[in-house]
């Protein structure tokens, strides 16, 4: 995988951890990446997994898992949409990124524009949050 690290010695090892979705075969398996990935083949043969460790250490926190790169662009996976509002017209929304939401203060304000890969999370929050405005408020 591409990363931002200036050479591939000092990238990642591993990413993930990913959700395993299936088996295929005795030697494979489809795995569940971010919307932002759709672009990598999901299916992976057994020597390029490993299981995921816990720590054995207590109260130890995991570190945020690096951006994605897409089209040499740092993106971040949403998490969730916690709030929304309108904005001198433009829909605006509250998200929690993935990894950091033991963080409080790293959930920022963003423009609906910007959440064209997690529209499954935007339509996620407007069922749980009907009252809340959304793409086709009339509301300013």
């Amino acid at each position: 995988m591409k990363t931002t690290r200036p050479t591939k010695k000092l990238s990642e090892r591993w990413l993930g951890p990913f959700e395993v979705l299936k088996k295929i075969g005795s030697h494979a398996y489809h795995l569940k990446f971010p919307q932002q990935w759709n672009s990598v083949h999901p299916v992976f043969h057994v020597s390029l997994l490993e299981p995921l460790k816990k720590s054995t250490i207590p109260n130890r926190h995991q570190l945020p898992p690096p951006p994605v790169i897409v089209e040499e662009q740092e993106e971040w996976e949403v998490a969730q949409g916690m709030d929304s509002k309108l904005k001198r017209g433009t829909l605006w929304y509250l998200v929690e990124w993935k990894g950091l939401n033991k963080y409080p203060e790293k959930t920022t304000w963003e423009p609906a524009s910007s959440l064209t890969n997690s529209s499954d999370l935007v339509k996620d929050f407007h069922t749980l949050y009907p009252g809340k405005p959304g793409p086709n408020s009339s509301r300013v």
